[in-house]
Parts: structure tokens; C-alpha cells; sequence
């Protein structure tokens, strides 16, 4: 079983289950085999529409929901006060929990201010509709003016984060304030199958290029995995990563795998990157 990492009181699974883009049955199946095979941390949004499903799966799992670490993200254009507590009110319906583990701003809205979204979602903290809070998509500078001026800890920052994209600015950024960096896109959406350099290492470790990727990402201090996939094959491939450990040649040499083009994920409403 993968560890735990643990970020400014909150203790989290290094590899969750992503959901972006399941629906439907297939959303409801592949949340609840995931959780069967051992997954405790499962990772959704408002704005995937798919937290009644991803609320199903959780029960049909038969797990108990306290044993759960469970994310849920307000979108952009819902982060004034008022607008953010009934997003927050209409995903827990929708998951059918009281409470979230974790609560998410899922990408900054420079036209809100922060300071007033941040005591929205703190309030929430307080109030126990979330366990934790954290940001989603920040910057360096954007993760120095949460820092400064949120009334509750923030546990996480969830980037795009994989072998061909170098984020050693916001991982530095966050562990110098105790928060963990939670990965999306980790397997570079399927781009690391194949690589030569993926490939060698995962030969000689006898594992996948994707399980090289995902041990790359949380075999770093802090940092956690969100791998997305709809084949229950793949779901337990993901997981299986705790039996080998690669070395710090292989850690530096997949780090070189970074380049200038790497982003895949760059919405127009996204922030100025580092």
C-alpha cells in the first residue's frame, strides 16, 4: 500500500483515484472497484458533473465513508462568498456526505478577491462542511497571497504535474509553508509509454513506464497522485507502486525528461505560470 503524505494536519493517500471525464455507470463502477482495491482517496469536482456518480460509487464500495480522503474543487466562476458556500452545499448534496476531507479552489479568478474567497472556504472549514482546504492551479506568487492571508491552513496545491513538465518553483514555494503538491495529468496523459528513458527504467525495475512516472511523482517529500483512468486494469496498475523505489540517478535522469513545452493543460482563464 502507498504511503500517507501529511500537510499542515491533514493526512492523505500518495495516489488517489482522478475522476475527470468519467459519467455515468462508468463513473459509478470505476470509483467503486478502485475503493474495492484498496484506494482511500478519490479526487472530484463541481465542475466534472459527476459527483452524484462518484457519490454512488463510494457507497457501493461498501467502505465506510470515514475511511475515505475525499476531494471535491468550485469552479472559477463561483468563488464570491455566497456563490462558493452554495457550490460547496450543492456538490456535498450531490456526493450525498456532510463533509468533504478536502476543499478546493479549482483555478484563481483574478477579478474576485482572494481574501474574500478564501474566508468563504475557511468558513466552510469551521463550520465542518470541510475537513481541509486547499488551492488548485496557483502560482508561486498566488500561493505567497493565500499563505498570507487565509484564516485556515491550506493543505495542498493541485497542479499539472508529470516527467515532461518542471514545477520544482511551486514545489518549492509549497513545502516552505507545509503544503503538499497533488498532481493531475501524472502519466502525461498516456505520453510516457514509450519513452525510451521511461522504458528503460521500467525494464529494469520490471514495472510499467506509468508506474516509473507515478513512483517519480511520490517518491518526492510532499507530493501526491492523482492518476485518471476508466480500465480496472489500469486501476490496479497505478496503485502498485509501493514495492520498488528508484534510484537518484533514475530521479535525475527523469527530471532531465522536462522541457519549455511540457504544459498540456493551459485554459484561458489560466494564471501567469512560473
Amino acid at each position: 500500500m502507498v504511503h500517507r503524505v501529511e500537510a499542515n494536519g491533514a493526512s492523505k493517500p500518495a495516489i488517489g483515484l482522478g475522476t475527470w471525464d468519467l459519467r455515468g455507470d462508468t463513473c459509478v463502477d470505476i470509483v467503486r472497484e478502485a475503493i474495492g482495491l484498496g484506494y482511500r482517496h478519490v479526487d472530484t469536482a463541481r465542475m466534472y458533473a459527476n459527483e452524484r456518480e462518484v457519490g454512488e460509487g463510494i457507497r457501493a464500495s461498501g467502505v465506510d465513508r470515514g475511511d475515505l480522503f475525499l476531494t471535491t474543487k468550485v469552479w472559477h466562476d463561483q468563488l464570491r462568498a455566497d456563490a462558493l458556500e452554495a457550490s460547496v452545499d450543492a456538490s456535498l448534496a450531490d456526493l450525498g456526505t456532510d463533509y468533504a476531507d478536502l476543499i478546493l479552489i479549482h483555478w484563481p479568478d483574478p477579478d474576485v478577491p482572494l481574501k474574500e474567497t478564501l474566508g468563504a472556504l475557511s468558513r466552510v472549514r469551521r463550520d465542518g462542511r470541510a475537513r481541509h482546504i486547499g488551492i488548485s492551479n496557483f502560482p508561486v506568487a498566488l500561493i505567497e497571497e493565500a499563505v498570507a492571508i487565509s484564516d485556515e491552513p491550506i493543505v495542498t496545491n493541485q497542479v499539472e504535474w508529470h516527467v515532461y513538465l518542471d514545477q520544482s518553483k511551486v514545489l518549492d514555494a509549497c513545502r516552505k509553508h507545509g503544503i503538499s503538491v497533488t498532481c493531475y495529468c501524472p502519466i502525461a496523459r498516456g505520453k510516457v509509454v514509450g519513452d525510451p528513458l521511461m522504458a528503460d527504467v521500467a525494464a529494469r525495475h520490471r514495472k510499467s513506464e506509468t508506474q516509473v512516472a507515478l513512483r517519480w511523482l511520490v517518491q518526492q517529500p510532499g507530493v501526491v497522485a492523482i492518476p485518471r483512468t476508466s480500465n480496472p486494469q489500469r486501476l490496479a496498475e497505478n496503485l502498485d507502486i509501493a514495492d520498488f523505489a528508484l534510484s537518484e540517478e533514475d530521479m535525475t535522469a527523469i527530471a532531465g525528461l522536462a522541457h519549455p513545452q511540457g504544459r498540456m493543460v493551459n485554459a484561458a482563464w489560466a494564471p501567469d505560470w512560473d
